[in-house]
């Protein structure tokens, strides 16, 4: 058998089956005829290292089965790599901020010291994050895959690149944050809020890419797939004020509301995900935030009147409410039990408002947030 046989073999064992004998054909036919071009040119036949030299100039056998077979020959292509970077880096800096509110409550509970919670932090943000970047590649890589790709990259709208100017980490993201607060920029000019997607807000399906990459890395948190040492219930150690074991508490309620926030979880960050490629029509972003804004105050009214943590939180009346209160004002000093309840009454008020704002939104079909 010639090298050329050997070769032409090499590259057909990498072809589909249907028209394989038809691109072996004519590759066969672009490598004689560049061997006869060769000899004329050196009047005699050629050498076997002669031969191999005309067959590197075609190409590897990976690389030449490459061009003729189907499909994309990318992880992800342009099209979708700046969707890719955006959830990366939206990703990245929710990992961040759980992992260090983490170190940050396993120092308090006297778990682990701040040299040996920072190294652990560190640890687990870049593991965690090559995780991320690892899952963000297979998404990427079924999307490309897909026959009928997402609406966000075929029916994509004017209002929305807004979404690609704001990314974390960039030098961009910068500027966003000094328009916001009317500042300067690294030119010197100066602009405010509005200059972004002209209304200072992000746009429709920014909030909605963001919204549900940063839900579905609370998701991949909360089942300990990342931030191992400081998932949900791993956290230990006492932490009693005033003869009460909050970190047991706290322990005790998250076992009880491990299933259920789960499926909370992996519901808004599918919810997200789906309006993002629907364009992130109005009254259906409403209905599904009046959903969650519901469910949310069920978890809160839970939370207060019947969770481990209710004897410690909650007040029976509204002057006791008042009461505790005024001696937090009187005295100047953070009781715990007090701050728990003032924390958990202001989380309720925003999600009241949160349900009335989608409530109109859904009525009216008119979002004026971006």
């Amino acid at each position: 058998m010639t090298l050329t046989e050997k070769y032409l073999k090499a590259v057909a064992a990498q072809l589909p089956a249907a028209g394989r004998e038809d691109v072996i054909a004519e590759l066969r036919d672009a490598l004689m005829s560049r061997m006869e071009d060769r000899e004329a040119e050196l009047g005699r036949p050629l050498t076997e290292a002669e031969e191999e030299a005309v067959l590197r100039e075609m190409g590897h056998p990976l690389a030449v089965a490459a061009r003729f077979g189907a499909g994309p020959h990318h992880v992800v292509g342009p099209e979708l790599y700046p969707w890719w970077l955006f959830g990366v880096k939206t990703a990245l800096t929710v990992l961040a901020i759980i992992t260090v509110i983490g170190a940050v409550v396993r120092v308090l509970v006297g778990e682990v010291d701040g040299a040996q919670a920072f190294g652990q932090a560190i640890h687990g943000l870049l593991w965690s994050g090559m995780m991320i970047v690892g899952f963000a590649t297979v998404a990427g890589f079924i999307i490309e895959r897909m026959k009928d790709k997402p609406s966000f990259l075929t029916e994509w709208r004017a209002r929305d690149l807004g979404l690609f100017e704001m990314g974390v980490f960039s030098s961009a993201w910068a500027g966003k944050a000094a328009d916001m607060v009317g500042g300067e920029r690294a030119d010197g000019t100066k602009e405010t809020a509005a200059s972004w997607n002209g209304t200072g807000a992000m746009s429709p399906t920014a909030r909605a890419v963001a919204s549900g990459v940063a839900w579905g890395v609370f998701v991949l948190w909360w089942i300990g797939v990342i931030g191992g040492e400081i998932r949900p219930g791993v956290i230990g150690g006492e932490l009693i004020v005033d003869g009460v074991d909050y970190g047991l508490l706290v322990n005790e309620t998250i076992a009880w509301i491990w299933w259920p926030m789960l499926a909370f979880g992996l519901a808004r960050a599918a919810f997200h995900l789906m309006r993002a490629a629907m364009g992130s029509p109005v009254r259906f972003t409403a209905f599904g935030d009046v959903a969650f804004s519901v469910a949310s105050l069920g978890f809160i009214g839970w939370f207060w009147l019947y969770s481990p943590m209710a004897p410690v939180v909650a007040v029976d009346t509204a002057q006791a409410f008042v009461d505790r209160v005024r001696m937090l004002w009187s005295t100047g000093e953070l009781v715990v039990p007090t701050g728990l309840m003032l924390v958990t009454a202001l989380i309720f008020l925003a999600e009241v408002f949160t349900l009335l704002g989608a409530a109109g939104r859904f009525v009216t079909g008119v979002d004026r947030r971006g």
